[in-house]
């Protein structure tokens, strides 16, 4: 993180075009956005796409920027709807591979695999009952209030290599509980941000 960081200052630079102040909030935010969305993508490729695409995005739409009360809010949602337009490209995707590919076989209902979002939601709450009390606050300390692993180790007194060691291992957890369900990675991630 940049020593001299200044919000409103950058807000409004930023703001008024200018591109020096706009590579200092690329600089302060790149990296927490980077790690953030690479919990979901678990693809270094998809992860720059999707943070490049949201920076794009934040420039074209610059003017704004001066009324935005809070950045790290404002930048993680951005990066959400992000991942979020890209997961629903990829299921749409996977879908029409899917029925191509069973229609192609001569099944008659290519869709009775498909599991609709009232399951996702019932499997995402059990496999979050599946985690311990403590992996299951860090898990929503990360994912609903956005919060870094040094902000998540303030909060509950551990250190960060604790907070990012549970992380991980709820998130895998989670991931694993929902795939021996019969769930579908993708469809997973986008109900998980939607919910949390």
């Amino acid at each position: 993180m940049l020593a001299d960081w200044d919000e409103e200052n950058i807000k409004a630079r930023c703001s008024a075009g200018d591109r020096e102040a706009f590579t200092l909030l690329y600089s302060y935010y790149y990296k927490p956005l980077y790690r953030h969305i690479q919990l979901f993508t678990q693809s270094r490729e998809t992860t720059e796409e999707i943070i490049q695409n949201v920076f794009v995005k934040i420039w074209e739409q610059r003017q704004s920027l001066s009324s935005v009360r809070d950045l790290k809010p404002y930048l993680y949602r951005a990066a959400k709807n992000m991942l979020l337009n890209h997961l629903r490209k990829m299921s749409t995707e996977q879908k029409v591979l899917r029925i191509h590919s069973v229609s192609g076989s001569g099944s008659e209902d290519p869709v009775s695999a498909h599991i609709d979002s009232k399951d996702y939601k019932r499997l995402l709450q059990e496999a979050l009952e599946q985690l311990t009390e403590k992996r299951k606050r860090i898990f929503l300390l990360r994912m609903e209030e956005n919060l870094s692993l040094d902000e998540i180790a303030a909060q509950l007194s551990i250190s960060r290599s604790v907070v990012k060691k549970q992380l991980y291992a709820a998130i895998a957890s989670v991931r694993d509980y929902i795939h021996r369900q019969g769930g579908i990675s993708a469809s997973l991630l986008m109900l998980l941000i939607k919910i949390l």
